[in-house]
């Protein structure tokens, strides 16, 4: 059969359609951005709508806050309240699973124009695709110096390996943080520079977030010698690469019993799981009268 050079060109075109059709395509890159704009989205609706409803609005029902004990979020917000003063929070630093369900944020926040500390929030994916948060409660760090509103967020590195399913994540993290409370009964400060990855960050005292090895080990320092820890909750990713664990701490310091808790988020490293955050959150006396 004849073969004109525009039928030979047309076949030629038809076979390079078909191999890109049957070419893999490429998924696009797990980043923490969607966590980022939940949490400007909550952040908008704050200013908006007043701590109340805006918490309201953002938090799954599953929500917690510290109350200063747990509480779901939509018992603590069950009352009307005044909007108060301006709540003004953003992002700078956020982290997300490879599974794209799991991440957290936290960023420096203001009342009524004046700079207060950081706040922390840990955000779950929705079965609508929408985010909801699971936990909002950030520790007393200091936000001098912070990157102003709207600056780049810095995104934690994506976990090393996946434990293949939440159930068999959260085992591994449980036996990690035993062997983690083993070591903090008898020298806490060791333990958690230990424990925690070379990116992470330990945070509860009122210095600035660290930003290196050397401000970790500051941080620690600033932890009692021997503190006790009795783990309440959390989940893991749908990947098994990144969990979220909550729990009461308890601990001595100049003669004195203190209490608080804890708040941490775990990521499955080359290494084994590792801990990405870590705050302690110092709590009243039990039988303290109401603030």
């Amino acid at each position: 059969m004849w073969n004109s050079p525009a039928r030979g060109n047309w076949h030629g075109a038809c076979l390079l359609a078909a191999t890109l059709l049957a070419a893999p395509v490429a998924a696009a890159p797990v980043t923490p951005a969607p966590v980022v704009a939940a949490e400007r989205a909550f952040a908008a609706d704050g200013l908006a709508l007043g701590v109340r409803d805006s918490f309201l609005k953002h938090s799954a029902p599953e929500g917690i806050v510290l109350a200063p004990e747990p509480i779901l979020a939509k018992a603590a917000f069950a009352a009307p309240a005044p909007k108060g003063p301006p709540l003004v929070w953003w992002p700078l630093w956020a982290g997300i699973a490879r599974s794209g369900d799991l991440g957290f944020t936290t960023g420096p926040y203001s009342v009524g124009g004046q700079p207060r500390a950081w706040y922390f929030t840990v955000w779950a994916r929705q079965t609508d695709g929408g985010w909801k948060w699971l936990f909002d409660g950030g520790p007393p760090s200091d936000p001098t110096g912070a990157a102003p509103q709207g600056s780049e967020v810095a995104y934690a590195r994506l976990s090393g390996r996946q434990a293949g399913s939440p159930g068999k994540a959260m085992t591994q993290v449980t036996a990690a943080e035993r062997a983690l409370h083993a070591a903090a009964r008898t020298d806490a400060p060791a333990a958690f520079l230990a424990a925690v990855a070379d990116d992470g960050r330990i945070t509860g005292s009122k210095a600035a977030p660290p930003k290196s090895r050397t401000e970790l080990e500051a941080e620690a320092a600033t932890r009692a010698r021997s503190i006790t820890f009795s783990p309440l909750g959390g989940q893991a990713s749908d990947a098994g690469d990144l969990a979220w664990t909550y729990g009461l701490a308890q601990w001595t310091r100049d003669g004195r019993t203190e209490r608080g808790h804890y708040v941490r988020i775990w990521r499955n490293d080359e290494a084994g799981w590792r801990l990405l955050f870590d705050e302690l959150l110092p709590a009243p006396p039990l039988n303290a009268p109401p603030a």
